[in-house]
């Protein structure tokens, strides 16, 4: 099994590609140790010192670090973790819900059309940077989005946020007036 590594744009991540899925639908977050029991390769990669996030994708795992490791000492650590577990046919999450932040009540048109467009033009983009970009609500023409894996805590993730999305939802929905993250 090879697995890929790719730089992201924050350097306390790193995205590895296992060249399989992992996530059967939707994504995962894991910012602590106690949340990653319900993954079976995030409770693993907790296990190795310094990581301090690990982000599942749909055929990628991000992982953050401390400020204090070196990517260069935890990298095979992290590598042989990923190949045992894939090796072995073990799940990447035991429970089928996986945190895609979305769902409920019928959404309002508005609401429909900044989701198409995260769903069509961002999530594509931030995912490629081994993060996801999550809708959590829009009130008063701000548009609350949630920001996973690589591209929370990235130090571009301010201007991706205004420069991008919120151009982006400007321009094609007029009711939006701001993007902020939460």
């Amino acid at each position: 099994m090879f697995i890929q590594t790719e730089e992201t744009p924050n350097p306390a991540t790193l995205k590895f590609i296992p060249g399989r899925a992992v996530m059967p639908s939707g994504t995962a977050n894991f910012t602590s140790a106690d949340e990653a029991k319900r993954s079976p390769l995030a409770e693993r990669l907790y296990d190795v010192e310094g990581v301090n996030g690990v982000f599942l994708g749909s055929d990628f795992v991000t992982v953050t670090k401390t400020a204090d490791k070196d990517w260069h000492l935890m990298k095979p650590a992290i590598l042989g973790v990923i190949m045992e577990h894939f090796t072995a046919n073990r799940p990447a999450i035991v429970e089928a819900a996986a945190a895609s932040g979305e769902g409920g009540a019928a959404d309002s048109e508005i609401v429909t059309q900044i989701k198409e467009l995260l769903e069509t033009r961002v999530r594509p983009a931030v995912a490629q940077d081994g993060g996801d970009i999550i809708f959590q609500g829009f009130e008063d023409g701000v548009v609350l989005l949630h920001l996973q894996g690589s591209c929370s805590g990235c130090p571009s993730s301010t201007a991706t946020l205004k420069m991008g999305i919120e151009n982006m939802l400007k321009h094609y929905i007029p009711e939006v007036t701001e993007v902020r993250a939460v």
